[in-house]
């Protein structure tokens, strides 16, 4: 019997796996970097191992190191999450090999899985050798490892070299291999998977179908299960494909078999030897725990015969600190406050005074709702994502209420291309005109109660406060009655709650503070100086680098003085394991190049400028730079 397991994991999962470790009384080890010492995965762990000597960004691929620490804080077992070394055979070797259980497929499954090339010779699909224009469009993609990291759609032969290269180097940053191949770009396809679960003794089962369309940079962003609008036949063709992978490589434990689906034919993309981010949902709906089974099995254990019956549906958003209409950028910072109401399912590795930071994948949350059918696992979610609390930085959370409400994913007729036709639209601002003004109103209860009434009339106050990138002016008075503002009525007005009414309907703002940062319900605002610094400007095509990160590459050959095109790529950040593009935001001259590669930069730090060949159009580029230098 199992009875202590090292997660060799951080974040959202290592928490996910610790708590099902708990409710089955077994004791369990965290391990973490420099950057997790304090991260909540560490904190809810019975004890915790440092790792030590590596950068944050690779201390959880040092599979030496974990075994080194599973040994020396007395686990028998090791999980290793999904992500990182979760899918490295060597890494299964080495645990079992150290006299530790693997909880986790085969070595020789991992294997024969894990490169995707060999995967698919396995299911009989041959990758594309020599790409013609013929083939256009293709996928250049990792041949190891998951997650979104070396995918690149390629739509004109003379950017493959490039893409596969670019690939490549983030394949090898994030998973330690480099290895990339081609293979056909279906447009328009579905991302479907089978969950299946196999024991030592020959059973295997499979857990239904997830839908896994809506995808940002080939990263899954909600899930569902099951897949809707499947025929019995083409889902009965899924289930026996998955059971032929499996049985292929006498795999054992969880792993999941992804499709891409066309009309009513399916194309086998890979088999992912480890839990999916994915899996909740398939456990809401089967009611199973699968990293529950996953013990078990490792155990040696046998599965049942048949596995449980489907009851429902699920849906999961995955909640990231990332800002969707800015090229999906990774966002970092200090997550004051997070809540999440009604009765889903939240998983995550963060709590309320937690800092979000620059080394790993911007995930901050998984919620999950069930319910007996789809249409209402989704107002369940929507509903439970659009009252969240996320008091922190930029999320995609309006993003994904949108997504949810969208009629094309309401009638489950979205793909792959879902946010690639619908992205602009979906991102809009839609700021609550009355949030400023509650905001100076809690701002201003403090100063009411101390003689800010004056018998004779005066100037109205005045507050400034950007939001979504555009400032907002409010003016109100101090009354005898009160704080009074124009076209609506305050009824109370305190520090943490205004109540207006607003054409004769009441409404209600808690409002939150940090700093200079105002949160009114969901709406988040900047304070702005009453007394703005003129000088504190920069220069018309100026590009600030968005995110912290690294510029890993410049553009060959760019220089100062170079002539460059509107939309150009000039330089690369790479953030959270991810490259990032910079590229021209007008057709002009690059009068400033002060990025160098290499070097390691902070949100709003000037990289280049680029002077517009027209000074009208300078003007109109440059003006999302515009306003107070960043601090």
């Amino acid at each position: 019997m199992i009875t202590t397991v090292l997660v060799a994991n951080r974040g959202e999962i290592a928490c996910r796996v610790v708590r099902t470790c708990r409710e089955g009384g077994i004791r369990t080890v965290a391990v973490h970097s420099d950057a997790d010492g304090n991260a909540l995965h560490v904190r809810v762990a019975d004890t915790a191992v440092r790792l030590p000597g590596s950068a944050p960004a690779d201390t959880y691929l040092r599979g030496d190191l974990i075994v080194k620490a599973a040994l020396a804080a007395g686990a028998d077992a090791v999980h290793p999450g999904y992500g990182f070394l979760s899918e490295n055979a060597d890494f299964a070797r080495a645990v079992r090999d150290a006299g530790l259980v693997w909880i986790g497929p085969p070595p020789e499954a991992i294997e024969a899985m894990a490169s995707k090339t060999r995967a698919k010779e396995l299911m009989g699909v041959e990758p594309l050798r020599n790409v013609t224009e013929a083939d256009l469009p293709v996928l250049v993609k990792a041949a190891a490892g998951g997650g979104g990291r070396g995918m690149r759609v390629v739509r004109r032969l003379a950017d493959l070299d490039g893409e596969r290269d670019a690939a490549g180097a983030e394949a090898a940053s994030a998973f330690g291999d480099g290895e990339v191949f081609v293979e056909p770009y279906v447009e328009g396809g579905r991302h479907v998977e089978v969950q299946v679960l196999a024991d030592a003794h020959g059973t295997v089962w499979t857990l239904g179908t997830r839908d896994c369309s809506l995808q940002r940079r080939h990263q899954k962003v909600i899930e569902e299960a099951p897949a809707p609008g499947l025929t019995p036949r083409l889902t009965d063709e899924l289930h026996a494909l998955a059971v032929r992978a499996a049985r292929a490589v006498g795999y054992v434990g969880a792993g999941t078999v992804e499709f891409l689906v066309a009309g009513d034919r399916a194309h086998f993309l890979e088999m992912n030897t480890r839990l999916q981010v994915e899996h909740p949902v398939t456990e809401a709906v089967f009611g199973v725990d699968l990293v529950a089974e996953q013990i078990r099995v490792a155990e040696g254990h046998a599965l049942a015969e048949e596995p449980p019956r489907a009851r429902g549906h699920a849906v999961e958003a995955r909640l990231y600190a990332e800002d969707p209409a800015h090229a999906w950028a990774p966002q970092t910072g200090r997550l004051h406050r997070f809540s999440v109401p009604g009765a889903v399912r939240l998983d995550t590795g963060y709590a309320d005074g937690d800092d979000i930071g620059v080394h790993y994948d911007p995930l901050l949350a998984k919620v999950v709702a069930h319910a007996p059918t789809r249409a209402e696992a989704v107002r369940k979610l929507a509903s439970a994502l659009e009252r969240a609390v996320i008091h922190g930085p930029v999320t995609n959370r309006d993003l994904l209420v949108r997504s949810l409400r969208h009629e094309e994913f309401a009638q489950g007729r979205m793909d792959t291309g879902f946010y690639d036709r619908h992205l602009t639209a979906l991102t809009e601002p839609a700021t609550d005109p009355h949030a400023p003004l509650a905001a100076a109103l809690a701002d201003a209860h403090g100063r009411s109660r101390f003689g800010g009434w004056r018998n004779l009339p005066s100037q109205p106050q005045v507050k400034r406060y950007a939001v979504a990138g555009e400032e907002h002016e409010v003016r109100y008075r101090h009354t005898r009655d009160g704080l009074a503002a124009d076209g609506v009525q305050v009824v109370h007005a305190a520090a943490e709650l205004v109540v207006l009414d607003v054409a004769g309907v009441r409404r209600r703002f808690r409002v939150s503070r940090y700093g200079d940062r105002v949160y009114v319900n969901t709406t988040a605002l900047t304070a702005l100086p009453r007394f703005p610094d003129p000088t504190a400007r920069h220069a018309p095509g100026s590009l600030l680098a968005p995110m912290p990160g690294t510029v890993v590459r410049i553009a060959e050959g760019l220089t100062e003085g170079a002539p460059v095109e509107a939309g150009q790529p000039l330089l690369w950040l790479e953030a959270m394991k991810m490259q990032h593009e910079i590229t021209a935001p007008v057709t002009g001259t690059l009068s400033t190049l002060r990025a160098v590669t290499g070097r390691q930069v902070e949100p709003g730090t000037l990289l280049a400028v680029v002077e517009a060949t027209s000074p009208g159009d300078a003007g109109n580029r440059a003006s999302d730079h515009d306003g107070p230098a960043p601090s």
